[in-house]
């Protein structure tokens, strides 16, 4: 899985909206959107956060 898809499964998965996971993130919507997307990648900072909650959750990613 993807790093867009594994994010969007993530807040799908914790009934989140775009808006509040950037919330929960510390990110903008517009920022989570674009990661969906696959505009951009999350930063290093933001990818150790996501790597908890990606394990909490058994969501697996490949680089």
């Amino acid at each position: 899985m993807t790093y867009p898809e594994a994010i969007k499964k993530l807040r799908n998965k914790m009934l989140l909206t775009q808006t509040e996971f950037a919330n929960l993130l510390g990110v903008k919507f517009g920022t989570v959107n674009r990661w969906e997307a696959g505009a951009f990648e999350p930063t290093m900072k933001t990818k150790r956060k996501l790597a908890r909650l990606f394990k909490e959750h058994g969501i697996v990613v490949e680089d």
